[in-house]
């Protein structure tokens, strides 16, 4: 199943670099070369007898001289299809009790059924027509059109001996997959082998067998929440206390202040905020090694913005519908706790781009939807009216925004029929191509990085993308704030010119869900 390295005297370590560790009480450096090229056991041998190199020997041991195998678990195929690709030069192994769990939910109704199909296509794709005899060995894994070599892939066949007392009872898939690397360790001890998995119980019953055991990290570009960036930088006391020189030129009536890049001693990026305790907030425009040019907006400018009748009610609701309001701006991402009035703040900033200056055709509004409710086909009517469950929020912010109208429902009917409202399942949005249409993907904390480039990439010429989301809210097996696909798309695009995102404090729903946000 693994193969083995061949046996000899010498020894092709992969990682290149040099080694240089300090004599104890000496001022004489001892220095190897660790490369590709073939190095002497006993010219090693003789460095370990030095005792302050010993530690700097083990490690290099552990690490270079034993293979490392990656056993994948099926939802880390479903998160994402592509991670076959991500595991560098090491032995990617995949069990067959995975491939019959992508059989059976590829022809489900369920969200992750395309997800299914696209892994089980990339597995089909590196095997290729290669034999039985060489998959068991390990088929070359090659990336991209140059075709260069990461690592190999092959298939582990679960085939224990009924004979034998297991770890665990063989009756549940994941006790077949953990008896079955227990085997393969016994087999073979010369590879460390790692079983990766989003099933946090899976893992820890790994553990309890003697398996290392790791979650899937590779689309996870925050190691903690809190470094995800909010889209402002809060300024106590004044900004200006920190400007030795400034420049300001007025265009297009606003000022454009150009500051020295190390007077923000933070990470600045197009489409973010400074925002002080004096009044003052700025919207990066250009950022270079040396400087940074901001425009001026006013906050009471900010605070008196209107969309189809909603005002913000403080500066961070401000800040997020100036951008939602800014046509340049192709995709924004909305954070925050529930009840601080991303939704709402979303859609009126759409009808007013769609009814009032027709920047758009449409309003599509669509949502990840629960696990009970991905069988759509088992609702009644159309996919509108089957998705009308799942996306209330959107009906309910049209009715607030209508509350005091002379005749709510009427301008209820009105406004989705002149704006165009369509409720979209995410099931049948692949493949799709949305030209002039302002997209709103509701909770989609719940989405993956996988099915959010999935939906995003679905904008077409003159779309706007909105995403909106509640990190503490996630519903999603297999998902955390730091692998959620909101996110990863918060991250990835903080440093797209045509993007921007906003954390909205505050609850300001009502003084009850203010409460109950935080003593809850």
């Amino acid at each position: 199943m693994l193969s083995r390295p061949s046996s000899g005297s010498h020894f092709e370590p992969h990682n290149a670099g040099n080694i240089n560790f300090k004599l104890e009480n000496h001022e004489i450096r001892a220095i190897y070369e660790i490369g590709l090229l073939n190095l002497n056991v006993d010219c090693m041998q003789s460095y370990a007898r030095i005792p302050s190199a010993r530690y700097v020997m083990n490690m290099d041991h552990d690490r270079s001289f034993r293979k490392t195998a990656y056993v994948l678990d099926t939802n880390v195929l479903i998160h994402d299809p592509n991670s076959l690709l991500n595991f560098e030069e090491h032995q990617v192994i995949i069990p067959m009790t995975v491939l019959e769990e992508l059989d059976k939910l590829k022809d489900t109704k369920h969200s992750i059924a395309a997800d299914c199909r696209s892994a089980i296509r990339m597995i089909d794709k590196l095997l290729g027509d290669a034999p039985p005899q060489a998959i068991e060995k390990g088929i070359p894994i090659r990336h991209g059109d140059s075709g260069e070599v990461h690592g190999t892939l092959s298939i582990m066949l679960i085939q224990l001996d009924r004979s034998k007392e297991h770890y665990l009872p063989d009756d549940d898939n994941d006790n077949r997959i953990i008896n079955r690397i227990r085997v393969l360790q016994t087999e073979n001890k010369d590879t460390k082998i790692i079983l990766v998995t989003k099933d946090i119980n899976m893992r820890l019953k790994a553990r309890g067998c003697g398996i290392e055991s790791q979650d899937y990290q590779t689309d996870q570009l925050v190691s903690d929440i809190r470094q995800l960036t909010k889209g402002y930088v809060e300024i106590p006391g004044s900004f200006w206390d920190l400007v030795s020189n400034v420049k300001t030129v007025y265009k297009h009536g606003s000022a454009y202040h150009t500051v020295p890049h190390d007077a923000l001693n933070y990470e600045i990026f197009p489409n973010q905020f400074v925002v002080d305790q004096k009044g003052f907030v700025g919207r990066v425009t250009e950022v270079s090694a040396d400087e940074v040019i901001l425009r001026d907006l006013p906050q009471d400018k900010l605070l008196h913005q209107s969309a189809w009748g909603l005002k913000p009610r403080n500066i961070y609701q401000g800040i997020a519908l100036h951008l939602l309001l800014d046509p340049d701006v192709h995709l924004v991402t909305l954070t925050g706790a529930a009840g601080s009035g991303k939704t709402i703040l979303a859609l009126a900033a759409a009808i007013e781009l769609t009814v009032e200056h027709k920047l758009y055709n449409k309003i599509i509004a669509t949502r990840s939807t629960p696990p009970l409710a991905e069988d759509h086909g088992f609702l009644p009517g159309t996919e509108e009216e089957k998705m009308d469950p799942w996306l209330g929020a959107i009906n309910d912010n049209i009715e607030a925004l209508h509350l005091n109208d002379a005749n709510p429902s009427s301008s209820i009917e009105f406004v989705k029929k002149k704006a165009n409202i369509q409720f979209k399942a995410l099931n049948y949005m692949r493949g799709r191509s949305f030209q002039k249409s302002f997209i709103i993907i509701d909770e989609c904390q719940n989405l993956t990085p996988y099915q959010v480039k999935a939906i995003i990439t679905r904008a077409g010429e003159g779309s706007k993308v909105i995403g909106l989301g509640n990190l503490s809210q996630i519903d999603t097996p297999y998902l955390n704030a730091t692998s959620s696909g909101l996110t990863y798309m918060t991250e990835r695009f903080k440093g797209f010119s045509h993007g921007g995102s906003v954390h909205l404090s505050g609850v300001p729903r009502s003084i009850l869900a203010e409460y109950a946000e935080s003593h809850l």
